[in-house]
């Protein structure tokens, strides 16, 4: 079995939250993509983070949590810069995301600086999320796009903080229909689908993206489970298991993880009938990730999968 190269941002979460009446904030190690290269690693696949990093102790503890899980660091590259923080609040079924350092340190990473070895070497290409609104980490991923010989994954991870405006928006579509194209597997959220393509039906999105060349899309849809697009077969809809969830926190980056771990294990389904129970275990695992706090913290193993979920 290979390994995934993982591209994206790693930075650290502020989570609004409280403590003896008084309201805090909870530091975590977070980012779409670490998330994804963290739950690769706890599925049983290896993973190598590909991503700019700060200077300073908030960037030692995330390069010291990601070696601690085994995520490899050769596709990091540290830049002069304090780490970036995300501000988390919970007001609604989505948490709010406000992102503060400026510039970014997870949207430094250059088209030089991809360490090629490794990106040619992958069996799994992941690119996706914050990162792609940073036109540096842009032309890297493009770079790393192109020369990807393995499957290739992507995630747009739509923040609409970040957007700032009809323009931004517009062009992170042009994005994403520039991956997409070339993607053998897309994943989003619901969410995501709508902020891009509102009133848009989650099936007519994941169908819109597999004609723009998907060979695979998934969207999660909550509580409700994911929408399958697979090649050969109308899109159809995969259940969620019931769970009692605390914490949505790195659920859709665990089905995105749990896709990848399989794609190294097996590679793709040779049907849609494959690609279904890739996505109910997927699911499993997100439902298991919703019933502990946290995110990357809440990945868990095949076996805390089975020991939950038995039939």
């Amino acid at each position: 079995m290979g390994y995934a190269a993982v591209l994206g941002e790693a930075l650290v979460d502020l989570l609004d939250t409280e403590r003896d009446g008084e309201r805090m904030y909870r530091q975590a190690i977070g980012g779409g993509p670490l998330n994804v290269a963290v739950g690769v690693t706890r599925l049983g696949g290896a993973a190598q983070f590909v991503g700019s990093l700060g200077d300073d102790v908030l960037a030692d503890r995330i390069r010291a949590f990601l070696t601690a899980l085994d995520v490899g660091l050769d596709g990091a590259v540290t830049v002069p810069a304090p780490t970036a923080l995300a501000v988390v609040t919970f007001a609604g079924p989505e948490p709010d995301f406000r992102f503060y350092g400026e510039p970014p340190s997870y949207g430094l990473l250059g088209p030089d600086d991809l360490n090629v070895a490794l990106t040619e070497g992958a069996d799994v290409l992941y690119c996706g999320s914050v990162v792609l609104l940073q036109p540096t980490t842009l032309a890297a991923a493009r770079r790393a796009w192109s020369l990807a010989p393995g499957l290739r994954v992507f995630d747009p991870n739509v923040r609409p903080r970040l957007l700032g405006g009809p323009a931004a928006l517009d062009g992170l579509r042009e994005v994403v229909a520039e991956f997409a194209a070339g993607a053998h597997l897309v994943k989003l959220s619901a969410a995501d689908a709508e902020l891009l393509y509102p009133r848009e039906p989650v099936e007519g999105v994941a169908a819109y993206l597999r004609e723009l060349g998907a060979a695979t899309v998934v969207v999660t849809i909550g509580a409700a489970g994911a929408v399958l697009a697979a090649a050969g077969a109308d899109p159809v809809r995969v259940p969620a298991p019931k769970v009692n969830a605390v914490d949505a926190t790195g659920a859709g980056d665990s089905v995105m993880a749990a896709l990848i771990a399989d794609l190294l294990l097996d590679g793709e389904p040779a049907d849609p009938e494959g690609w279904v129970e890739r996505v109910a275990f997927a699911l499993r695992v997100a439902g298991l990730v919703c019933e502990s706090p946290g995110g990357a913290t809440a990945m868990p193993t095949r076996a805390d999968v089975l020991r939950r979920f038995t039939n």
